[in-house]
């Protein structure tokens, strides 16, 4: 399909691409799965609100995405508020166990490493997004959390066909998975696996268009729906999170999981930086936003402006990714939690800085 210039009247803003715009007069969701997409639709199309939809939505890439996302992970809400036009921030993210070391770091993964090994049991932190969704629904939301959960509930158990993209990613981490179902001895379900006899270890990755389903997850979902946060940190959930990390030799104890239910998401004030007018908002760290706001800050100070060379050309390329490496190494040094650790946001989008940058 050939490219096309649309013009949008009055404010006369031009861009260029191969799809159509998509419009709507009553709300729309984006994501990555359009199964997902049209789960956040339904919620909006029942009277819930963008809030509502983005729960919905986010469970329901849980299932159908699980290479992506999950409810192992953390959650990043931003949500602006038409009445007093301001920007709030959510932090759904979970801590490190609090009998996890560096000296225990170091000792299980060896010395001199720089980071840990992603894979290891080490690396996984206090799920937060399950905790972030009911905190959003109990404070932003309209609708019970049950309703918003209900179409991912559905996917899990019901089943999907699985996308070419998802199909590839999730190839990429059979083996990985394969690892995980075997330390668990084949007794527990496959969970992120299909049984085949004919496959190594007896279980293997979906192919593309097979119908996948995930009983397993449905049934949290629907707990977490039913019951709330505290049902899932702290019940079988929770128990079982536990119990897969200490036997792979993690240090995470159920105290980390009732902790950070009784303590809750944090609400912050997000950061923010100009880029050609318009100001960009993104949450505070922990959250790795910063590093998006620090290339902008950049590339917004450049003359001649990124824009004015071909899209695509070495003049265009060239400054926006030294822009990200800069970015990408200040975050990496300072974005830690700030409960513990100062993190100077504010300095780094300062003009002074991003002009030495």
């Amino acid at each position: 399909m050939a490219q096309r210039t649309y013009t949008n009247q009055p404010t006369d803003l031009r861009f260029t691409s191969r799809r159509s715009p998509v419009l709507a007069t009553r709300g729309m969701v984006s994501c990555s799965q359009p199964l997902a997409a049209e789960a956040g639709l339904s919620i909006l199309k029942a009277g819930g609100n963008a809030i509502d939809a983005a729960i919905a939505t986010a469970a329901a890439l849980a299932v159908c995405e699980p290479c992506s996302t999950g409810l192992g992970g953390d959650a990043f809400i931003l949500r602006y508020d038409a009445a007093t036009q301001k920007v709030e921030g959510l932090n759904g993210s979970g801590r490190a166990p609090r009998a996890l070391s560096v000296d225990r770091v170091r000792q299980d993964c060896g010395e001199g490493l720089r980071s840990v090994p992603h894979l290891h049991p080490h690396a996984c932190t206090v799920p937060g997004a399950a905790g972030a969704w009911c905190d959003a629904a109990e404070r932003w939301g309209s609708l019970p959390l049950s309703s918003l959960l209900e179409p991912a509930v559905r996917l899990a158990e019901e089943g999907f066909p699985v996308t070419p993209i998802t199909a590839y990613s999730w190839k990429r981490q059979e083996a990985a998975l394969r690892q995980q179902h075997a330390a668990q001895g084949g007794r527990m379900p496959p969970g992120l696996l299909v049984e085949d006899p004919s496959a190594q270890g007896g279980v293997r990755a979906p192919c593309v268009g097979e119908i996948f389903r995930n009983a397993a997850l449905g049934s949290v979902l629907r707990e977490l729906g039913d019951r709330g946060k505290r049902d899932f940190y702290t019940g079988r959930a929770g128990t079982a999170i536990v119990a897969a990390l200490q036997r792979q030799g993690g240090v995470m104890a159920e105290d980390d999981l009732r902790e950070h239910c009784e303590k809750g998401s944090t609400w912050d004030e997000p950061v923010h930086a100009s880029y050609h007018g318009v100001e960009v908002y993104e949450c505070a760290p922990n959250g790795q936003g910063l590093t998006a706001l620090a290339a902008l800050s950049m590339l917004d100070g450049l003359s001649p402006a990124v824009g004015s060379s071909p899209h695509g050309s070495a003049a265009h390329l060239h400054p926006l990714v030294e822009a990200l490496r800069l970015a990408f190494a200040d975050s990496r040094w300072f974005v830690a939690d700030p409960e513990h650790v100062k993190v100077p946001a504010e300095a780094l989008l300062s003009s002074t800085y991003v002009a030495a940058r």
